[in-house]
């Protein structure tokens, strides 16, 4: 398909300059070639065809230059890998609008979270009453130093929302970095791990991937994303930590592994345990 695509805009270039030719050698506008139709024709089919090709973010796409590329977004947000860097996509909507700018940053020398509110503070003068819902795709979650920061940013703004989704957590393993985060849920941030809903919704919205993989997204393994969740919820809930993560230095092989403890399973919801694989599900005989 993407070969196909390809040939349709050299011929399309091709018939135009013909066509461009024709006009200018022309003596007179009824005199027209058998070859100047049979080019206007072919530049005729060929729009048609690419009318209704399927079409991906490149073709014509006002957020094309803010997408990021198809193996960015797969090294990044990939939750059995622990790159090192941090990629945030974020969605902002303004009052009743139904307009969302999306855009993105990484880490420089500060972290991709804190450039976000520098930016956002620095380019909209906006009034403390004008409501603003703001949605973050976070590679990895908040450390201590940005979940307090984005508390006083806040505090400062009462009226901005913010959602957090994020594919991993970072060294949830210190408590510091547990502790913030909690606080941060505690003041009405909401904070989930990145499903397959939001994995699609980033890769339609946020990737410049090609016109025939807009259903290409990385469908990473549940229990991956799972492990996170139930470790998400022990933060939230004040638990202890009970998944550790390890990687192998023979190989970088990443290793996950469970520690569960009786609070654990005491507090931790039902169908969070469940759907990680660590109990199974009532069975009701009738």
């Amino acid at each position: 398909m993407a070969l196909e695509v390809v040939v349709m805009k050299v011929s399309i270039r091709t018939c135009t300059q013909s066509i461009f030719h024709s006009q200018i050698c022309l003596g007179s506008k009824d005199e027209v070639s058998i070859q100047d139709q049979m080019d206007i024709k072919c530049l005729r089919c060929y729009i048609i065809l690419l009318i209704f090709l399927p079409t991906g973010p490149s073709m014509g796409d006002a957020t094309l230059r803010r997408r990021i590329k198809s193996w960015e977004f797969e090294a990044f947000f990939n939750p059995q890998e622990l790159r090192k860097e941090t990629c945030l996509l974020y969605e902002i909507k303004w009052g009743a609008s139904h307009n969302i700018w999306r855009s993105s940053n990484q880490n420089t020398t500060q972290h991709a979270e804190i450039n976000f509110m520098e930016k956002f503070t620095s380019e909209r003068n906006f009034k403390p009453s004008v409501k603003c819902s703001i949605t973050w795709f976070l590679s990895w979650s908040p450390c201590w130093r940005c979940s307090k920061a984005i508390r006083e940013f806040l505090n400062q703004y009462p009226n901005v929302t913010l959602v957090i989704f994020v594919s991993r957590l970072y060294w949830h393993m210190e408590q510091q970095h547990r502790q913030e985060l909690k606080e941060l849920v505690c003041s009405g941030v909401t904070i989930q791990i990145m499903n397959y809903s939001e994995y699609r919704h980033c890769w339609r919205n946020f990737v410049d991937y090609l016109p025939e993989e807009e259903d290409h997204w990385p469908k990473y393994p549940t229990l991956w994303i799972m492990l996170y969740v139930l470790e998400l919820h022990c933060i939230i809930l004040g638990l202890p930590p009970c998944l550790k993560i390890s990687v192998r230095h023979s190989d970088q092989l990443v290793l996950f592994s469970l520690d569960l403890q009786d609070c654990h399973y005491q507090k931790i919801p039902y169908h969070v345990l469940v759907a990680t694989g660590i109990i199974r599900p009532f069975v009701t005989w009738r």
